[in-house]
This record gives C-alpha cells, sequence and structure tokens, in this order.
C-alpha cells in the first residue's frame, strides 16, 4: 500500500505470500491515480517515496529516479532506519485502519479479485471517513 502524507491511501495491491514485498513496489507506484491539484496540471507521480530497508536495491533507486521520484530508502548496514518512524507511523495507521475490517483482518475470501475488491472497498470508506467534515 502506498499511502499519501496524511495517511490516506492512494494505491493498494495484494500478493502472495512468500513474494518480497520490494517486488510489489513497481506495480503500486504505477498503479497512483492522477493527482488533482489546486493550481496547474495534474501531478502524475509523488515527488518523494519514504520506505525502509526492505526497499534497498539499486535497481528499484535508479526506477524511481528515473521517474523524477525522490526515493528516501534507508540503507542496509549504514544508517539507522529510526529516522523514518516520522513518515512510517502514518503508514502504521492506516494498515491498523485497514485491519480493523473484519473481511480483511482474515482472508476468508479464496479468490484475490475479490479480496483486492474488498481491500478497495476499505480503503474508500477510509478516504471518505477522513474526508467528510
Amino acid at each position: 500500500m502506498i499511502t499519501e502524507r496524511s495517511g490516506l491511501p492512494l494505491s493498494i495491491g495484494i500478493s502472495a505470500a512468500n513474494t518480497h514485498d520490494s517486488q510489489g513496489l513497481e506495480p503500486l507506484v504505477r498503479g497512483i491515480p492522477p493527482i488533482r491539484s489546486r493550481r496547474g496540471p495534474r501531478r502524475r507521480r509523488p515527488a518523494k517515496l519514504h520506505a525502509d530497508k526492505g526497499y534497498d536495491y539499486d535497481y528499484l533507486r535508479r526506477w524511481l529516479r528515473g521517474r523524477n521520484i525522490v526515493p528516501r530508502i534507508a540503507r542496509k548496514g549504514i544508517e539507522s532506519s529510526q529516522r523514518l518512524g516520522r513518515h512510517r507511523w502514518t503508514v502504521e495507521r492506516t494498515v491498523a485502519w485497514l485491519a480493523g475490517c473484519r473481511r480483511l483482518h482474515r482472508r476468508y475470501e479464496r479468490k484475490a479479485e475479490h479480496f483486492l475488491a474488498f481491500a478497495g472497498i476499505a480503503a474508500t470508506l477510509i478516504c471518505y471517513r477522513r474526508l467528510s467534515p
């Protein structure tokens, strides 16, 4: 899941249990819809992307820079991942909101398309609750 700064989900996806999280980054970034702004054209991509050490791969950094996205990824063995806590808590909070949905807490659906549909509905409800006064 990719969220914006305040924790609203921008793009969600599911994967098999035995695949690494870094393999799902490219489809999630491609799945971000155009962002409407008050002035100027719609933004097609975020300006920067914060991620933990699980996404520290040179090919991901090159791919993000090729799309004009600044990667803010902690390096394995060099940087501490504690500085990411400032940004990561919003993602963890959104995951907790998704876990509050009963159908998503345990995977009752056999088909991945059905589970993804319920995850999309839950993300829509999260956006609605956060944006409605």
